[in-house]
């Protein structure tokens, strides 16, 4: 198979480079090969800004259609795009919800009106979204929701929490699945919300993290109101919807993510040789193990993109990804820290060497190796994804419940 580049496409990711290096400027210095998920290390306000910096290049709506602002890239360019974004150290971005999630959703579920309201601002950088799905007993089974709405002189009414709800403290707008059929229960009876974040019937908790960030938060809405127009896909149907929005949770960026890895895995293999921790020859089959995994992985996500632009559906590379991806970053986290040796173990003001009384502070190595714990939890649990691999692919019978 022929991965080499076309001419236009080498020319769209010179663009891309291009654009990049004439917009990283001032603040957004500060930024560059900083902010990656996990990585408390930069202001979430200049990462805000910056989003809204790309919105000014069109680049938050590379995959979304012209007539609604877009740029109406092909699956090609979208992966061009984030590959190249990587490459160029360009600055780590927050988790967008909108752009990632709820925009594509609305193109498929929503209606017209809601279409050209949204959209726009999203892509704009105008408006930021945070995500209304898990809850205390309602993690990776979301049909166990307990949050309610109901229609009051042509509001809807919500009580209920959410959890890890990303950059809520930030958000304008928050997409929520509620239970608006009284007596329903699992997966009837659910509609997908969007909510105003900006009242005070909604509190928003952060929850500090291992990493000392507080990216999570608890949400809590004691009768918070949105307008009866508000709902996605007609009353009763959030579950089709909020599967549709999961559907759309990877795609082109994970090439990109990929592209970090190996970063990652590049400076990992640096350490060991600064440490003299190469010179273990277990340590260096786990490397070796470490780069055949990555190789892996990318030919399976090059897999998953074949089929999105044959046939728009991905198959079981969707979830065979996520457990791979997750398991594999968190393998390298643990990695790092053992070339590492001691200096791991301990936080300091610059990252390497401390002082009593001054506030203590991750590096990026440690940072890696918390955070990637997480991997393996959120968005789909890895047991949640073997047992979607064994009884959707294999044919396993299903788990008993």
């Amino acid at each position: 198979m022929d991965f080499s580049y076309t001419k236009a496409q080498t020319d769209f990711c010179d663009e891309v480079r291009t654009w990049l290096e004439e917009h990283i400027r001032g603040d957004f210095v500060k930024l560059r090969g900083k902010g990656l998920t996990g990585h408390d290390d930069v202001d979430p306000e200049l990462q805000i800004a910056w989003e809204r910096e790309l919105a000014t290049g069109g680049w938050l709506g590379i995959d979304f259609p012209k007539w609604i602002g877009g740029r109406e890239c092909s699956l090609v360019e979208q992966v061009l795009f984030h590959k190249t974004y990587v490459e160029a150290k360009a600055p780590g971005r927050i988790p967008n919800m909108g752009v990632t999630l709820l925009g594509p959703t609305l193109l498929a579920f929503g209606s017209k009106v809601q279409q050209e309201r949204f959209i726009p601002k999203i892509l704009s950088g105008d408006e930021l979204w945070c995500q209304g799905y898990s809850e205390p007993d309602a993690g990776s089974d979301l049909s166990n929701i307990k949050t309610r709405a109901k229609l009051v002189d042509g509001d809807w009414v919500i009580d209920g929490q959410k959890v890890w709800t990303s950059l809520a403290q930030y958000a304008d707008w928050i997409f929520v699945v509620a239970r608006t059929e009284e007596g329903s229960i699992r997966h009837a009876g659910l509609s997908y919300l969007l909510v105003p974040m900006d009242q005070v019937e909604i509190t928003v908790r952060p929850i500090v993290q291992l990493t000392g960030g507080s990216e999570f938060n608890e949400t809590f809405f004691d009768n918070a109101k949105t307008k009866e127009e508000n709902v996605v896909g007609g009353e009763g149907n959030g579950w089709k919807v909020a599967m549709g929005t999961l559907a759309f949770e990877r795609g082109a960026s994970t090439l990109g993510q990929q592209t970090s890895f190996r970063q990652e895995l590049d400076e990992l293999i640096y350490t060991a040789l600064s440490t003299g921790a190469w010179e273990n020859a277990v340590l260096r089959q786990r490397v070796v193990n470490l780069y055949i995994g990555l190789e892996v992985l990318r030919f399976n996500q090059l897999r998953m993109l074949t089929a999105l632009v044959a046939d728009g559906v991905p198959g079981a590379e969707q979830s065979i990804g996520k457990l791979f991806w997750a398991s594999w970053h968190r393998k390298l986290g643990e990695l790092w820290m053992e070339v590492r040796g001691t200096s791991g173990m301990v936080a300091t003001p610059d990252g390497h060497g401390g002082h009593e009384g001054i506030p203590l502070v991750l590096d990026k190595e440690q940072r890696t190796f918390l955070y990637s714990r997480a991997h393996t939890i959120y968005g789909g649990s890895n047991q949640i994804q073997r047992n979607i691999i064994g009884e959707r692919v294999l044919g396993l019978p299903k788990e008993p419940r």
